[in-house]
Order: C-alpha cells, then structure tokens, then sequence
C-alpha cells in the first residue's frame, strides 16, 4: 500500500495538485483535524520498503452511516478536497461508491447549515485493491497478494526441511474465509499433497482418498507431506473443515508424526516483494491520471491490472461481483469461474494425480535444460515430467544442455528422475553451447533413444539454439520433431515473452540488496550509491529494480544516454542532498553503454559531487541467479511445464504417421510465452523477426513505457505515457483544474 501512497502524493504534485494524506481511513475522514495533512515529497521517501500503511488504517463503523459521511464531506470541503483516492478491499470501495452517489445531496445539507461549497460541487473517486486475498474480480493481481506468499512459502520452504528430517505430515493453514487464491498457489507451488479450498469443497469420501494420497506419496520414497489448508475450507455440506480435523484424522488412521502450523497474521506483514511495489506505483500514478481528467458525470472507478497493463473499469460492477457465498460454493462461482484461477486449480489437480495409467502412449519426451540456471527451472522440470507420466510418455533428462544431447547423456531413469522431481532437484548443469556444429552427433541421440519430443528451457540460448535445430531439419530427418521452448532467464530477453522464468526471482533479490544499502547509509549522510545488475543488453532488471527501490536514475541499453544526462543526475542528487533525504541509488544495467562503465560513472559521481555527498559502488554479480525462487517463478515454471507437454502431445499425434514422426512446419516448433495475460505457443520462425540477435534482445519491450514513472518518482521531468494513451497532453499541456486537491 506505502507504494500506492507514494505514487499518487508525487505524481500529484508533478502535476501541479495539492495531495493530502488522509489518516486512520474513513475514521480520520469523519474526525478530520490533524487526521487531514498536506502532503510533501519528502515525506513519503523510504516507504516503499515498508510492510502495512504508514498512513493508518481503520474500521469505522461511523462511515457507515448518513451522519458519518456528512462530518467526512464536510472535511474535504474545509480544504477544497475534490479528488478521493482509496486504496482498500471491496468494503472500502463499497463505501467509496456509495459517498460519491451522494455527494450532491450531502453538499444540499452542508449549504443549508452555512457551510461554503461553492468550490466542491462534484467528487471524483478512483480506487485501488489492497487484499492479500486476491478476491477482487476485475484485476489479475491485488495490491499485497504477491507478498503474503512471498511469508507463506519462506514459511513452507522452512518446515519442508524440518518435515524431511523426521519424516513428518504438515497441515498448514492460510488465510482466506471466503477465497482459495493463497491455499491455492501456496499448493501449486510446493508440490503439497492435498489442497483445501472453500470454492471447491472435496468430496463426501474426502477422508478416505486423502489418507491413499499420502501412503502414495510415502510409497514413492517421499519424507514428508504437505497439507494445506484456507481458514475457509469447508464440506459439500458447508461444515468447516479445520486443521485440527485433518491433523487428528491422518493420526488414527495413519499413525503419521503430524504438526499443524496456522500462519496468521504473519501473512499480512514483512517487507513487500518486487511485484507489489511496482503494482502499487503503477497503480498509483494511473490513479491519479484518472482523478485529473474526471468530470462530474464520471463514475467512480478502480485502477486494475490485466496482464500487463494498467485499466481503469467501473468500481461498483466490479463490487457488486465479489459478494462470495458463505456456505458451500457453486461451479459457478465468480472466482472459480475466472480463468486464471480455473487454470491454476485444473493443472494442480493434475500435478497432484499421483499415479500414471496403466497404458502407456509409446512416445518418449525429452527435457533440456540451456544456457545460465535461473530460479523457477526446476518447477517446469517438475510440472513437465509429472504431466508426460500422467500421458502415458516415457520423461527423459537431457544433461549438460544441447552439449549433453549431442553426446548421449539421456539417462532413462524414470522412476528416479520422478523421485528427483518431487525434492525439487533439477537436471544437472545446463550450458551455453550452441547445437549448429553438433547437429549430426543430436541426430543420432534421438534416433538411438527414440525421442518424439524436446522441451528446451532455458534464456536466449535456447531459443537461438532451437531456431539451429529447426534449420537443420532439412538435412537431418530426426530432427523433424515437435520442439518447444520455455524461456527461463534473469535477463527477462528471450522474445515473444512478457516474462521469463527466473527473472522475478532476480528482480527480488537485487530489490533486498537496495533496500540493505540504502539502510546502511541511514546512519550516514549525503552518500549516493550506484549499483551495477545483470541483464546484458536488457535493462529490465535495472528498470523494474529502480521502480522496486526507489532509484533515482537507471542507466540501460535501450534508453540510450550522454555525459549530458550523466550531468544532470548529478544536479539533481545535489540538489536532492539539500531536503532531508540525503541518499541516492543508481541502477546501470551492465552492457548499458561500452564507455560509460560503473567504474566511469562512480569516478564522475565521486570527482562532481565532492563536498556534497560521497560514492560507493557495488557489482552484484552472480548472487543475482542464485536464491530460492519466488511464488510467482515456482507458479508460472509449474504452468509453463504442464502446458508444454499439453502442447507436445497434441503436436506428436497431429504429425504421427504409420509410428513415424515428421514435424517440419513452423507451428511445430513454437516458444510458449506470456501474452498480456495469457499463455501461447508462438512458431519460432516468426519470433526470429522480432529479434535484435546482436544485443540479444526483443524489438519490442512492454516494460520501457514504465521508464517515465521511474523518472517521475525520482522528481525529475518527464512525459508519462504509461496506458498508451495522452494522459498527460490534458494534464501538463491543458494544465490541472483549478484547486485540484487530492
């Protein structure tokens, strides 16, 4: 939420506005005095990296009521207040809507009783989710959901050691009374045996077939188990199912050593992950956009996110959807009827289907790792050879990359590898070897091992590697095989992907070590510090990371830059040592600029602002692609690999003839990416048009229209063009209506 906050006070002041903080919610807008204040620059700075809201918040039953909301709109007409921002879950928008549709007959009230409203005759409200939950239709991701799992799986990732050590049963509850969503993705992402969900009560023999399920399990060779379960679980028969009941029934029947860990509030709090920083301050400045340009005939909207991008839709429809049934749910629920949660829970009740039939389909897949490791592979790993078990496939593991396919290491373990799989073990290591020179030796490892299929994971060699394969195929038949790509890198730059595998992982962990740095200049002053990030050519860590921590300037490829802006920074973090914050942080990408190296940029920071403020530098290196992957890396790697080999039987079959094989058309080489917010397969070939395979790089970067913001937050001007429409040709060129107060 301190993200959205910080967003809307200094993008409401870039735009000439008068933005006051607003304390304890609807509570400090009924009791007014010191609860309303102006808002400065300064004051939101360092609050990104803090959990909750520093402004406060509050129930307030008073709100509630006519009388209540009569003492808040006098409030706002004391200091001329015509713009409500409200970030909060579907209550607080509930009330937002409800006081913006009597806003006229309140003001009728006030004029009778001497008030002055000559300046207020209409409200403008925009809201924004703030929920864990994720329980809010109308937006793919909620204002706080990323990071409660973020607390969640450090919690998972902790126990599954102490679980392995004495061979123990884990039943884990989340929150969510009336929402599924973090029991849901907490399950997809560790692998969890059993998954409780108020959408979707088990069935009325549920006790019988989760006792099989963990024998299964503990059959396999597997230590431990892993139950979770949403405070809001209930039967078919709306009686709740707690996790005592479930700890108490795996004991008398099982006899297994069972614990149950409840997670409360411990959810709600710790510092907020990458994603939702960068959430709250898209959000944020696309509120504001939207309070600016409102008319009196405007609706009270809620700033959303699809896909990637920032949308405004009609607050109460969205509102009026979220009203979740309190006893059993139906199919046709609103949540289970959304895609994206209909998806997640489909692929896990496959993952979790444990047993492969008894027929087998006669195809062998083969699955590959290439290029440098990034966070999340072993999740497609995973999710890939569980689903070709599911389809009767005979999985391979190809080691050592396309080095490792060209020389045979395809062992054929297969109950081994599935033992590997489920501990999150991945294959051994992948390298950057290209294939083109190898094509021959490739050849004659699928023929001998008799491969129908390749999953190839991996960053931009991968995909420059599978388009050599593809070449080849006029000369080598065996190679007419479905392949698919799966991008997995930190760089974030494989094309015809908005995100790889690995690179959110990254962005967390170069964020954490802004955040340390930054914190260990609080006990000194006047100290700036430039940060070099991995990426290659790619600015998107260095971008994002900037949004994430607050960067006063991030230096990439794809925005090219001269002495003269290396100049002006400078200015600024001068002048920026004058106010009451005295740090700095720049980003600069490593192939940002062949001359204008982290060494050049230190030396000039160090050598202009002496007597000002001192430099230090710090090179993050590998550390980079290391670390526990992310909810959201586990979650999309897990979807990725079940897609994959969807795709790949589909493929197999379409291109089998008389128990041959012979896929030489260009869909039967395809990269499987996210769009906007869906996942496609995209033939290879025409990905080959979008690339700029010198730098390595996509021709097109979504994530370079966020680079505005980044330079609006750090007080710098610049044009903001964040939804591909001219916010800001009617705010800046037009100028902010008169006595805009926010």
């Amino acid at each position: 939420m301190n993200a959205a906050v910080r967003a809307v006070v200094r993008v409401g002041i870039f735009t000439g506005a008068k933005v006051y903080f607003v304390h304890e919610g609807y509570q400090g807008l009924v009791d007014g005095g010191d609860n309303i204040q102006e808002a400065t620059w300064e004051r939101v700075s360092m609050m990104l990296q803090l959990g909750g809201t520093v402004i406060g918040s509050a129930r307030c039953q008073d709100f509630r009521t006519r009388e209540g909301r009569l003492k808040a709109a006098r409030n706002l007409v004391k200091r001329g207040i015509t713009n409500l921002c409200v970030i909060g879950g579907d209550g607080s928008l509930t009330g937002a809507n409800t006081f913006q549709a009597e806003w006229s007959s309140l003001l009728v009230e006030l004029v009778k009783t001497g008030n002055e409203a000559k300046n207020s005759s209409h409200l403008n409200i925009v809201g924004m989710v703030g929920s864990i939950d994720n329980d809010f239709c109308g937006t793919d991701m909620t204002i706080g959901t990323d990071s409660a799992l973020h607390r969640i799986m450090e919690i998972v990732d902790a126990i599954t050691t102490t679980a392995q050590s004495h061979q123990r049963t884990f039943v884990l509850e989340v929150m969510g009374r009336h929402c599924g969503y973090l029991a849901l993705i907490t399950a997809l992402a560790c692998g969890a045996d059993w998954v409780f969900i108020p959408e979707s009560p088990p069935e009325d023999d549920w006790e019988e077939h989760l006792c099989r399920r963990l024998i299964e399990t503990r059959g396999r060779g597997s230590r431990l188990n892993i139950i979770i379960v949403a405070e809001g679980a209930i039967t078919k028969q709306g009686q709740p199912i707690t996790s005592e009941d479930i700890k108490n029934l795996v004991v008398k029947r099982l006899g297994y050593d069972t614990r149950v860990t409840i997670l409360g509030h411990v959810q709600r709090g710790g510092t907020p992950s990458a994603f939702d920083r960068i959430l709250g301050s898209r959000m944020g400045v696309e509120a504001v956009m939207a309070l600016l340009e409102g008319t009196p005939d405007t609706p009270a909207c809620v700033v959303s996110l699809s896909g990637n991008q920032a949308v405004r839709l009609p607050l109460m429809e969205c509102v009026q959807v979220v009203k979740w049934p309190l006893l059993a749910l139906r199919s046709d629920s609103p949540l289970l009827s959304c895609r994206s949660f209909q998806n997640n829970w489909n692929v896990y009740k496959l993952l979790a289907h444990v047993r492969p039939p008894s027929t087998k389909s006669g195809y062998n897949l083969a699955v590959m790792n290439v290029g440098a490791p990034a966070s999340g592979m072993n999740a497609a790993v995973r999710a890939a050879v569980r689903i070709g078990l599911i389809h009767g496939h005979k999985m391979l593991a190809v080691h050592d990359g396309f080095d490792g396919l060209a020389h045979g290491q395809v062992p054929s373990r297969t109950r081994q590898l599935s033992r590997c799989i489920d501990a999150f073990s991945g294959i051994s290591a992948s390298n950057r070897t290209l294939p083109k020179k190898y094509l021959e030796e490739i050849s004659a490892t699928i023929s001998s091992f008799n491969i129908h299929g390749l999953i190839i994971i991996g960053g931009f060699e991968a995909f420059t590697g599978s388009l050599e394969l593809v070449e080849g195929r006029g000369k080598y038949e065996e190679l007419c095989i479905p392949v698919c790509v799966i991008p997995a890198t930190v760089s974030n730059n494989v094309p015809g992907s908005d995100f790889s595998i690995g690179a959110d992982t990254a962005l967390n962990t170069i964020t954490t070590t802004c955040d340390r740095i930054k914190q260990s200049a609080a006990g000194t002053k006047r100290r700036v510090f430039i940060i070099e990030t991995m990426g290659g050519y790619c600015g998107y860590l260095a971008t994002m990371a900037g949004l994430a921590s607050g960067a006063d300037a991030a230096y990439i490829f794809e925005d090219p830059f001269t002495i003269r802006d290396l100049q002006v920074n400078v200015e600024h973090l001068c002048e920026k040592m004058k106010t009451t914050v005295k740090r700095g942080l720049v980003l600069r990408n490593e192939k940002c600029n062949e001359n204008y190296t982290t060494d050049f940029i230190f030396n000039l920071y160090s050598e202009e602002g002496k007597g000002i403020f001192e430099s230090r530098k710090n090179v993050l290196g590998h550390m980079q692609q290391g670390g526990t992957p992310t909810p959201f890396d586990r979650n999309f790697g897990t979807k990725m690999g079940a897609k994959s080999v969807a795709w790949l039987t589909g493929k197999i079959k379409e291109y089998s003839r008389h128990g041959r094989i012979f896929a030489n058309t260009a869909d039967s080489a395809c990269l499987l990416g996210m769009r906007r917010r869906s996942l496609v397969f995209q033939p290879l070939a025409e990905l080959e048009e979008q690339t700029d395979f010198e730098h390595r790089l996509p021709k097109q970067q979504w994530w370079l229209k966020l680079r505005p913001i980044l330079k609006i937050l750090a007080k710098y001007k610049a044009d903001l063009d964040t939804s591909e429409k001219a916010h800001l040709e009617h705010i800046t060129h037009k100028g902010v209506p008169a006595e805009a107060n926010i």
